[in-house]
């Protein structure tokens, strides 16, 4: 064998483990959102100190007309999505500066896949 087709199969290998590493757990994304429920609800308009998350996914921020939404979320021009998700739930202040989500971030990336797994199976 090359050390070409080596250095590829190699790489095929690496992807694969870490790709199966990062997969996403929905189960353990609905424990973390626990730490979601005491300012957004999983029902369609109940709100609470967040707006609910039901129907968030492809909807645009600051898009529900019974919200108070921070001006800067308004302005945002967002559609939730797992990108943007991603990076709203990893820093909201760094991805929306001034909003209102007085939340620090998740800093763990496979904390946040498992969050939003957990979104986009039970608030659709």
């Amino acid at each position: 064998m090359t050390l070409s087709k080596l250095l590829l199969s190699s790489a095929i290998a690496l992807l694969a483990v870490t790709g199966a590493a990062q997969a996403q757990d929905a189960k353990r994304g609905e424990k973390l959102y626990e730490e979601c429920v005491a300012c957004h609800s999983k029902d369609r308009g109940a709100h609470g100190i967040g707006p609910a998350l039901h129907g968030v996914i492809g909807r645009k921020a600051a898009e529900l007309a019974d919200f108070r939404y921070s001006p800067a979320l308004k302005r945002s021009g967002i559609t939730w999505n797992t990108q943007s998700l991603e990076s709203y739930i990893a820093d909201p202040q760094k991805a929306v500066p001034a909003n209102r989500m007085p939340y620090a971030g998740m800093p763990e990336a496979r904390d946040r896949a498992d969050l939003i797994a957990y979104i986009r199976a039970a608030m659709k």
